[in-house]
């Protein structure tokens, strides 16, 4: 049904026999459809900039004469205003600058005689944002004036001109249109995917985006000067790329990554932008507990789709982040192969941003296309917790001066880890490890569930690289070596001083005081709880003598972001190999072994030491892989794909396919815009091979995508096992 908006007069006075305007009919269903806006508001009329969209002015009493009366359009933008004629021949509007015309129709002549139906086209770049429309009817001696009401102003990725032109329709769909998305989480041993909800077509997200502008810092120092450079993609993924996180602003996310949640919500729970949106809102702008890496990204990319700008969620698996810009990652590992929690580095298993499609004029055509743009508060750029836009080709290119943050990125996907073995404060071995970080980067594909490898985008390939470069001493080098001042072991941050010259391997070089081992490390297959680890040391012995070695394997749990805990299983053995031999062990890691001790990511850090008795020389391998949850099961009752307002029946159910039982196990099941609140089953006792079930019923309240998520949790503390979620696909109701 067509929006009909009550005009109301600026200026007193009778004017009998006059034209006066009655009604604006913003035509809303018909400029939706024709401007790809359908969805996004119940309230505003949306539309896309530099293409004209068309609204009809009725009149009271008589018709409007345009041989005596001029017609006069006037858009405002805060105290920024453009008056538009209106004229009555036909004329192609120019998309660079605001033009208005009258519109006939085929036949030559109005739908209505006391009515005209106006085309609008608004410059292709225009700022984004919500502009007043007044309508001027004058003569030489007076002008009536009329608020005629407010539409929205996007970016229009079909549109040439634009900055954020994208050729393909079917990149389009995916990244500007579609509410439904992947997050790739794991690591990149075992990719596990989970669904999120962008939600730009629930009811007051997109009043959302614009407020989010609204109450920036930039909007708030400076009105005027905000609205003009909102014409700017650029301009837009910086401001909004700043509001996701609230580090320096209104933002909208307070982010959290260990300790209690209890006074909000755990960033697992969260499965779509739409609520996260509007609780902001609700709460006045205060921001809303707690996001992590996926949450901001998610977010971001919400706000950028229905803005207009063509966005993507990207996973890096071991992402770096490399505190003092030196490229390099430092770790460390005791002569047992424990990780030690005293580098200010660090490396994440997986990091979630965002890459929005756009022009780089400040740069060049060469930097058009995707940027990367990262919301989570890591570091500040120009003094506020921001990052990006980037261009991805200067990342791939090296390109470290192009503007944004393109070094901090470059490290965070091409850093090289530097991994020590150290002994009583003295480094003992190290290695180098140049393909570890950012070894596998993705984003989901177009129309599908499946991944797109985007690795090669930021990453150049090298022909024969090998994977490690491994440096370790000279025979004798190590004697009283100190590598830490004193104390620095003792949970305070290390200070590297480099008093030891350092040899790279050469297996051509000649002499015994140079290292002949190598070690490779292993795991068989994608482990899942409850099945036992299968680990693969294999040893190689370039030298020309046998060696008596030991070996020794450490197994710690982490989650993805953070240092490892205490070591949970330890395996010591002696070993002999053979000149120029090899030598393959394998180690069994009992389900019985990591269940107690598998935090909430289930991820495992693994580590192997061999040490040659003789010579003392030490090499290192390490691997983190992480174990998959027992699977829940969500049956919905025909099929994924629902009617709005129509019940159904969803089945939910989880097997205990662990070792040991679960105390006090509860089943949760929600989904926004589906359930109202939590729906949950209890069992005091839940034991292996046994099943806990619940049965609930779903409404969706609107059309789009929607996410049924479903946990098990057992034990006081309600210690996450397993979590599932369920695309759902909502039909409008008629």
């Amino acid at each position: 049904m067509d929006r009909l908006q009550q005009t109301t007069r600026n200026t007193g006075g009778r004017h009998l026999g006059r034209c006066q305007l009655k009604l604006v009919d913003f035509e809303v269903h018909e400029n939706h459809a024709l401007h790809e806006t359908r969805g996004l508001s119940e309230r505003h009329l949306v539309v896309r900039r530099g293409k004209p969209f068309k609204l009809t002015l009725l009149f009271r009493g008589r018709s409007w004469d345009p041989h005596s009366e001029r017609l006069l359009l006037q858009v405002c933008l805060g105290s920024l205003t453009e008056m538009i004629p209106v004229q009555t021949y036909d004329k192609r509007l120019n998309p660079h600058k605001w033009s208005a015309q009258v519109y006939t129709g085929p036949s030559g002549q109005t739908a209505h005689p006391e009515s005209v139906t106006v085309h609008i086209c608004s410059p292709v770049l225009s700022s984004v944002a919500a502009y007043n429309l007044l309508v001027h009817i004058g003569t030489r001696r007076r002008r009536r004036s009329y608020a005629a009401g407010s539409f929205v102003l996007l970016c229009n990725p079909w549109l040439k001109d634009d900055p954020v032109y994208m050729p393909s329709d079917g990149q389009i769909e995916e990244y500007v249109k579609s509410d439904y998305g992947l997050v790739f989480m794991g690591t990149n041993q075992n990719v596990h995917q989970r669904p999120w909800s962008f939600g730009q077509y629930e009811p007051g997200v997109l009043e959302a985006c614009l407020k989010l502008l609204e109450v920036s810092p930039q909007h708030l120092s400076d009105k005027n000067r905000d609205y003009t450079h909102r014409a700017d993609p650029v301009y837009i993924s910086r401001v909004i790329c700043a509001m996701v996180n609230c580090n320096d602003d209104l933002g909208i996310l307070l982010g959290k990554w260990q300790g209690s949640y209890e006074d909000g919500v755990r960033p697992t729970e969260w499965s779509g932008s739409a609520d996260i949106l509007r609780r902001w809102v609700s709460n006045n702008f205060s921001p809303v507990r707690y996001g992590q890496c996926w949450v901001f990204a998610s977010v971001l990319c919400t706000v950028m789709r229905v803005l207009g700008i063509p966005s993507r969620v990207v996973t890096v698996f071991n992402a770096a982040h490399d505190g003092n810009a030196s490229l390099t990652i430092e770790e460390f590992y005791s002569s047992t192969g424990e990780k030690l929690n005293i580098s200010k580095d660090s490396i994440w298993n997986f990091h979630v941003w965002v890459e929005c499609w756009m022009q780089r004029p400040d740069l060049g055509a060469r930097f058009d296309g995707w940027q990367v743009v990262d919301p989570t508060p890591q570091e500040k750029s120009a003094g506020i917790y921001c990052c990006g836009p980037c261009p991805v080709a200067a990342v791939q290119q090296r390109c470290l001066s192009a503007p944004f943050d393109t070094s901090f990125l470059f490290a965070s996907v091409n850093a090289e880890v530097i991994r020590f073995i150290v002994r009583n404060r003295l480094v003992v071995g190290r290695t180098v490890d140049t393909k570890c970080v950012g070894q596998l980067i993705y984003t989901k594909n177009i129309g599908s569930d499946t991944p797109e490898d985007l690795t090669l985008n930021y990453k150049r390939q090298k022909k024969g690289e090998a994977r490690t470069q491994r440096l370790v001493y000279r025979s004798g080098a190590l004697a009283g070596t100190a590598v830490y001042r004193s104390g620095a072991l003792a949970g305070t941050a290390a200070q590297r001083v480099s008093p030891i010259e350092l040899e790279p391997f050469s297996a051509s070089s000649p002499g015994e005081d140079l290292p002949g081992l190598e070690v490779s490390l292993n795991i068989n297959g994608k482990p899942s709880v409850g099945e036992s680890v299968g680990v693969c040391v294999t040893v190689t012995n370039r030298s020309s003598r046998p060696r008596v070695l030991e070996e020794h394997v450490n197994a710690q749990v982490k989650d993805y972001n953070s240092s490892p805990q205490e070591s949970f299983w330890t395996l010591h053995q002696e070993v002999h190999i053979q000149p120029h031999g090899a030598l393959t062990l394998q180690h069994t890691l009992p389900s019985s072994e990591y269940e107690s001790a598998l935090a909430a990511d289930n991820i495992v850090s693994l580590a192997v030491v061999i040490k040659d008795v003789q010579t003392q020389e030490r090499v290192l391998e390490t691997q983190e892989f992480n174990i998959t949850s027992p699977q829940i099961t969500i049956e919905i009752e025909g099929g994924d794909s629902i009617r709005a307002k129509k019940e159904q029946t969803a089945r939910v159910s989880f097997t205990n396919t662990l070792t040991k039982a679960l105390n006090g196990a509860v089943l949760t099941v929600e989904g926004s815009g589906l359930l109202s609140g939590r729906h949950q089953a209890q069992l005091d006792h839940l034991k292996p091979g046994e099943k806990i079930e619940k049965t609930v019923s779903i409404k969706a309240t609107s059309p789009g995508t929607k996410v049924l998520m479903a946990s098990l949790g057992h034990g006081n503390g309600h210690t996450v096992v397993s979590r599932c979620f369920r695309k759902v696909s909502v039909v409008s109701a008629s």
